[in-house]
């Protein structure tokens, strides 16, 4: 029995940057356009393509944000493999959405479309590749909590796509809302397993969920 290991202090600050970034170049991005850009109405892709107005900031965006994803995943040891993998295949996603930007004048661009697809399924579904089961696990690592950030995370995908599919005039609110959740709960994560490391250390040993052979207590 020794004490379950927390997150690095780089993984915080990776987990902390990404939301922040991911806002930032968003918001900077459309500032540059036209006065016609409307934020409501168009997704955030729509500011990395070709013509649009310094389409480097989102472009970089995407890149920047997606290496705090892999670098989050790395850090993330309280975390089983298949979700820390998951989130970090999510990260690659996106850096090739940036490499593959809309095109103007193409309705289905297909490289952007699977890769983009590929990343937001990644991002919803890496909480239930992550979650542990036992009374020490930290809270954003539980099952319960963790298929709740699932089925909230698959609830604002699901409105986003309705959005691009309907043509529903909110598909850019829509796809921010998403993108600003999905780059919070690894931040959430985060902060919990480093609570956990913490109280751990204060109240005592407890199992040590990385350690080779260990099996995590399951709840009763």
């Amino acid at each position: 029995m020794v004490v379950v290991r927390g997150v690095p202090w780089w993984g915080v600050v990776s987990s902390a940057a990404a939301p922040v970034l991911m806002v930032a170049g968003w918001t900077v991005a459309a500032g540059l356009q036209p006065r016609s850009f409307d934020a409501i109405a168009q997704p955030v892709s729509a500011l990395a393509a070709p013509g649009a107005a310094d389409r480097w900031v989102m472009t970089l965006t995407f890149l920047v944000v997606g290496a705090c994803d892999v670098v989050t995943a790395l850090a993330l040891r309280p975390a089983r493999t298949p979700g820390r993998l998951i989130l970090m295949a999510a990260a690659v996603a996106g850096i090739l959405v940036a490499a593959n930007p809309e095109r103007p004048g193409t309705s289905l661009p297909l490289p952007h479309v699977i890769w983009a697809a590929f990343g937001c399924a990644a991002l919803v579904a890496w909480p239930a590749g992550a979650w542990r089961r036992g009374p020490s696990v930290p809270w954003g690592l539980r099952p319960v909590i963790s298929a709740g950030a699932v089925a909230v995370l698959l609830a604002l995908l699901t409105w986003f796509g309705a959005e691009l599919i309907i043509g529903g005039g909110q598909a850019g609110l829509a796809e921010r809302i998403f993108g600003a959740a999905q780059a919070l709960w690894p931040l959430a994560v985060v902060v919990s397993c480093r609570r956990a490391a913490r109280t751990g250390a204060r109240s005592g040993p407890l199992p040590d969920l990385n350690r080779p052979g260990a099996r995590p207590a399951v709840d009763a």
